[in-house]
């Protein structure tokens, strides 16, 4: 993990009161609402669809099944990995390894990541063997 990130601007924003009392019981306000906001800005989860909150029985079910599904073959090298749960909680260089992926693209391990070249148009990591198929699908207008 790297270092703590200096944090120089301040945003405000209103809320209602029975929000702003629940916020204050939290023990880090601030990284709670950075999560969320990082969270938020990726796609909805098809499970809850961005609100959070799901059945009980739904999330029984689920829970067996993400948790089985944690780990990722490495478009590379094929190393299993685990796929975080939440981008809000990764590094600055784990996320923007992984950026790609919850975007769509491929999953790389850290090593094959700093082997790939980067594609001049969406910065993306691609494997060489894979650059015309990503040119192709990705950038053919």
């Amino acid at each position: 993990m790297a270092g703590k990130n200096p944090k120089t601007a301040v945003v405000a924003f209103k809320v209602e009161a029975a929000l702003a009392e629940l916020l204050n019981k939290l023990p880090n306000k601030s990284a709670f609402i950075r999560k969320a906001i990082a969270a938020q800005l990726g796609m909805a989860c098809p499970l809850c669809n961005g609100t959070g909150i799901v059945p009980r029985g739904v999330h029984d079910h689920y829970a067996r099944v993400i948790a089985e599904h944690s780990q990722r073959r490495c478009e590379g090298c094929g190393d299993a990995q685990v796929v975080p749960r939440d981008p809000g909680d990764l590094s600055p260089e784990d996320f923007a390894r992984l950026e790609q992926f919850f975007h769509g693209g491929p999953f790389y391990c850290d090593d094959c990541y700093e082997k790939a070249p980067s594609c001049n148009e969406c910065g993306w990591h691609i494997a060489a063997d894979r650059v015309a198929e990503h040119q192709r699908l990705a950038h053919e207008h």
